[in-house]
C-alpha cells in the first residue's frame, strides 16, 4: 500500500514584463497527503478549496487520470487529503499547483517515472503556459520560452537576495477577464520596446542590479497599463511601497494580488507600512521558495 506527500509551492507569474514566461514559486503550498485505498476518496482541510460532490468532479483527480490515460494506467484508488493556503483567483498559481498535484498522483500511483521535463510539459500543454508550472515545479525563479513545435524551454535563475511582499485582496479576479483586456496584436515598435524591457529586467536580475530590476518591472508594457484597471489600489501600493523601499511592485499573474520585490530582510517593515491606510487585503511578507514540487 502507497503512502505519501506531496507538496506544491504557490507561483507568481509575468514579474511585470516577463509575461507568460517568468515566474517564482512563494512559500504558500498545497499539499496532498495520499494513502492507497480500495476505493477514491477526497477530504478538503482548507476553504481555499472549492466544494465538489464526486471524486470524479474533482479537479485533481481529473488531471491525474489524463495523465494516467497518456500512458494507458489505471489509476487505483486512493484517499486523498487537501491542504492549500493559497487563494483561488488571486494571481498566486492556485490552478498551476492543482495541475501539478494531478501530475504527480498520477506519476506516483502509476509508477510512470516522469521527468522534470516531461511534468512541466504536460502541466503546460493543460495550463496553455508555461510560467506558473515551470515556478512550482522547479522552485525559484525561472524564465520559460515556447518553441515552434511546442516544446518548452526553461532556466532556472539562480537564487535571488530578495524578499517579496504580497498584497491579496478580498475579491477575487478570473484570468478570462483580466486577459479579455488585453490587446490582439501589437505594433513592432511597440513590441521591440516591450522585449526590450524584459531583457534589461531580467539581464538586471541576473547580475544583482535590483534598482533596475525594479524600475523595468514597473514599465511593462504587455499587460499592466491595460490590466492596472482591474485591480483595487494598483497605484496606492507601488506608490507606498516605492516610498519604503521596494524596489517594484507589479500584478502577480493576472491579478489582482500585487508583489513587490524588496531588499532582504525588510519585508516584514515594508509589509507593515504597506497595511496602514488599507482595508480588504491580506498583506503578507513572504519568501521565494526554492524547492519547488517535493514528493515525501
Amino acid at each position: 500500500m502507497k503512502q505519501f506527500k506531496v507538496s506544491i509551492p504557490a507561483s507568481s507569474a509575468n514579474i511585470g514584463p516577463g509575461f507568460d514566461s517568468a515566474g517564482l514559486a512563494l512559500n504558500r503550498f498545497l499539499t496532498l497527503d495520499v494513502t492507497e485505498q480500495e476505493e477514491w476518496e477526497f477530504k478538503h482541510k482548507s476553504h481555499f478549496l472549492p466544494s465538489f460532490t464526486d471524486y470524479a468532479d474533482h479537479f485533481i483527480y481529473k488531471i491525474a487520470k489524463h495523465t494516467a490515460d497518456r500512458h494507458q494506467k489505471t489509476l487505483p484508488g486512493c484517499k486523498v487529503t487537501v491542504a492549500s493556503e493559497i487563494p483561488l483567483a488571486r494571481g498566486l498559481g492556485s490552478s498551476a499547483s492543482a495541475v501539478l498535484a494531478g501530475i504527480e498522483l498520477a506519476n506516483q500511483l502509476c509508477d510512470l517515472s516522469l521527468t522534470g521535463e516531461q511534468k512541466l510539459q504536460y502541466g503546460t500543454d493543460i495550463e496553455g503556459h508555461p510560467d506558473n508550472i515551470a515556478a512550482s515545479l522547479f522552485g525559484g525563479v525561472v524564465v520559460t520560452a515556447t518553441t515552434q513545435n511546442n516544446q518548452v524551454e526553461y532556466v532556472r535563475m539562480p537564487s535571488l537576495d530578495l524578499d517579496v511582499v504580497v498584497c491579496i485582496p478580498d475579491s477575487e479576479l478570473k484570468t478570462e477577464t483580466a486577459r479579455s483586456v488585453l490587446p490582439a496584436n501589437f505594433s513592432r515598435k511597440n513590441a521591440t520596446s516591450a522585449s526590450a524591457i524584459t531583457n534589461v529586467m531580467i539581464a538586471a536580475l541576473l547580475s544583482g542590479d535590483y534598482h533596475v530590476a525594479g524600475k523595468m518591472m514597473e514599465n511593462d508594457l504587455f499587460h499592466e497599463p491595460y490590466r492596472a484597471e482591474l485591480i483595487p489600489n494598483y497605484e496606492n501600493i507601488r506608490r507606498k511601497a516605492k516610498a519604503k523601499g521596494a524596489y517594484g511592485t507589479v500584478i502577480s499573474g493576472a491579478g489582482p494580488t500585487m508583489i513587490s520585490f524588496v531588499p532582504k530582510g525588510k519585508g516584514a517593515y515594508i509589509r507593515e507600512q504597506i497595511e496602514e491606510g488599507i482595508t480588504g487585503y491580506t498583506i503578507a511578507g513572504l519568501q521565494i521558495d526554492q524547492t519547488g514540487l517535493e514528493v515525501n
